[in-house]
C-alpha cells in the first residue's frame, strides 16, 4: 500500500461545557458536531476548552478516532486541549504540560487568569512520523510571550526533522509578539531583528475572523491558529462557517487546513 501522501488538521475552541450559554449551552450545540465532522473531519483535531463530559460526546460521534490530552484524574471543572487523532496513525508519545514557571505540575502564571495548558503528541503512520500540538495561552501579551517560550522548549526534546502542527486558541492576533517567537517575521525597530522558530501561518493577511461569540460575524480577530514546519506543502486553509440546523457549533469558528508531505531529497 502506498504511503498517503496528505493529511488534514482541524482546530477548534469547543467553548467549554459548563458555561452558561442559554440557548447556546452545550446540550443543544453537541447534536451539531455530528454533521460538522461528516463534512469537515480531518486527521488530526485540536479541541480546546474541552470538559469531561464534552470529550466523552466526542468520542461517541468519532468512533473511529483515538485521543489524547485528557487529564485524569481532573477537577469536574477541568478543561483539556484533547487531539483526536484518525486511527491508522499510532500515537508514540504523549507529553502533557503547563504554561507556567513549573511546566510539570499543576499552575499558571501569577498574571494568568486561568492555569494553561498544552499536549504535544508524537504520531506515526508507514514511517510518516508527525508532531502535533494543541494549546490554549491566556490572555496578557507578557504571559502569551513567556507561554510560547515553554512550548517552544518541550518541543526542543524532539528532533527539529520532524514536521510540526501547532495549533489552539492564542487569544492574540498575528501582530501579536507571542506570534513573532514562533513565525519569523520582519524586522521589529522596538525588538530588533524579526525572530522565529522556523513555523509559518496557513493563512496570510487579511487574516480571517475566528471568534465570533456565537453570532457569525466574519470580521474580527484571527486567534485561533495552524502554524507548520518542516518537510510540509500546505494545500489549502480555510476558517469553516457553517451552521447546522440553524446552530453554529460554538462561539469560536473551526479552522482547517490540508498538508502535503515535501518530496525527500535524494
Amino acid at each position: 500500500m502506498a504511503i498517503p501522501d496528505r493529511f488534514s488538521v482541524l482546530t477548534f475552541n469547543i467553548r467549554f461545557g459548563l458555561a452558561d450559554d442559554g440557548e447556546n449551552a452545550w446540550r443543544f450545540r453537541k447534536a451539531v458536531f455530528r454533521p460538522l465532522f461528516q463534512r469537515h473531519a480531518a486527521d488530526f483535531m485540536a479541541f480546546q476548552e474541552v470538559n469531561r463530559f464534552q470529550a466523552d460526546d466526542l468520542a461517541d460521534i468519532l468512533t473511529d478516532w483515538g485521543r489524547v490530552g485528557l487529564r485524569s484524574p481532573a477537577p469536574s471543572f477541568w478543561q483539556n486541549n484533547v487531539i483526536f487523532f484518525r486511527r491508522p496513525w499510532r500515537c508514540r508519545s504523549v507529553d502533557h504540560f503547563f504554561l507556567s514557571p513549573t511546566p510539570d505540575i499543576p499552575s499558571r502564571f501569577r498574571e494568568s487568569r486561568w492555569p494553561r495548558q498544552c499536549t504535544l503528541a508524537c504520531f506515526e503512520r508507514e514511517g510518516r512520523e508527525i508532531l502535533c500540538i494543541s494549546t490554549h495561552f491566556d490572555f496578557k501579551e507578557a504571559v502569551q510571550t513567556a507561554s510560547a517560550a515553554i512550548l517552544l522548549k518541550r518541543l526542543s526534546r524532539h528532533s527539529a526533522a520532524i514536521p510540526a502542527i501547532l495549533m489552539g486558541d492564542f487569544n492574540a492576533s498575528p501582530d501579536a509578539p507571542c506570534h513573532r517567537v514562533f513565525v519569523p517575521g520582519e524586522s521589529d525597530p522596538a525588538q530588533g531583528e524579526g525572530t522565529g522558530a522556523g513555523f509559518r501561518n496557513a493563512f496570510a493577511p487579511p487574516y480571517p475572523a475566528t471568534h465570533h461569540g456565537f453570532s457569525g460575524a466574519t470580521i474580527g480577530e484571527h486567534i485561533d491558529w495552524i502554524l507548520y514546519r518542516g518537510a510540509l506543502r500546505l494545500e489549502r486553509a480555510a476558517v469553516i462557517h457553517d451552521r447546522f440546523d440553524g446552530r453554529y457549533p460554538s462561539d469560536h469558528f473551526p479552522v482547517r487546513a490540508e498538508f502535503r508531505w515535501e518530496p525527500v531529497a535524494a
